[in-house]
């Protein structure tokens, strides 16, 4: 969850069309939500006071982006979070999750990421930070993984393969073996050739 989303200058995306959730049982901070979104062209914006108000809302209707405050008045953001991912309420169970957070110590970003959050955004956030989480979340390219122990967008940002030591835990991972080679090895005249700046005519 550390990975540089674009600058805010580079940002271009619509969306006006989608519909938003936000849940904070404070009340300041859902204006404050609301109003950035509004600022960002979203038209429809939904607002929930708990978590079980957000509950009844994503079960009644279709949500294509959730911002949670991590500590609500009936519940954590990540009960939350943690619930609706492994629920079969689709599609809203795959919507990307942003969590608004005052404390974002290691822990806090490991708690929102282990529940199923995309992004964790510290408080007080400037709309360019939150355009700048929305931005990175609407490119895609997190798969949704589905395990035992964990439901939600793939926690890693870097594809280097598995760790040193042990197997990959995905069917792409490959083996750390390497295997023999499948063509003879280039001579040095041929590896120079490759490397040797050409000089080209025009």
């Amino acid at each position: 969850m550390s990975a540089e989303p674009p600058a805010a200058s580079e940002a271009r995306i619509n969306l006006r069309s989608i519909k938003a959730l936000c849940v904070d049982s404070n009340q300041l901070g859902l204006e404050i939500l609301g109003q950035m979104l509004m600022g960002f062209g979203v038209e429809r914006i939904v607002r929930a006071q708990s978590g079980e108000e957000a509950r009844r809302i994503v079960k009644a209707e279709a949500i294509d982006l959730i911002l949670c405050d991590a500590s609500l008045a009936d519940e954590t953001g990540y009960e939350l979070i943690r619930w609706l991912r492994r629920s079969d309420i689709e599609p809203n169970r795959f919507a990307p999750i942003i969590v608004v957070s005052g404390h974002t110590r290691e822990r806090e970003v490991n708690n929102a990421r282990d529940a199923g959050a995309n992004f964790v955004v510290a408080k007080p956030t400037s709309p360019a930070v939150l355009m700048q989480r929305i931005y990175w979340v609407a490119q895609g390219g997190r798969s949704f993984v589905e395990a035992p122990n964990f439901t939600g967008p793939d926690r890693r940002f870097k594809f280097d393969g598995p760790p040193n030591g042990g197997g990959g835990r995905r069917k792409c991972d490959l083996s750390g073996e390497l295997g023999d080679a499948k063509d003879p090895n280039l001579s040095q005249d041929e590896i120079d050739s490759v490397i040797k700046p050409q000089k080209v005519s025009l």
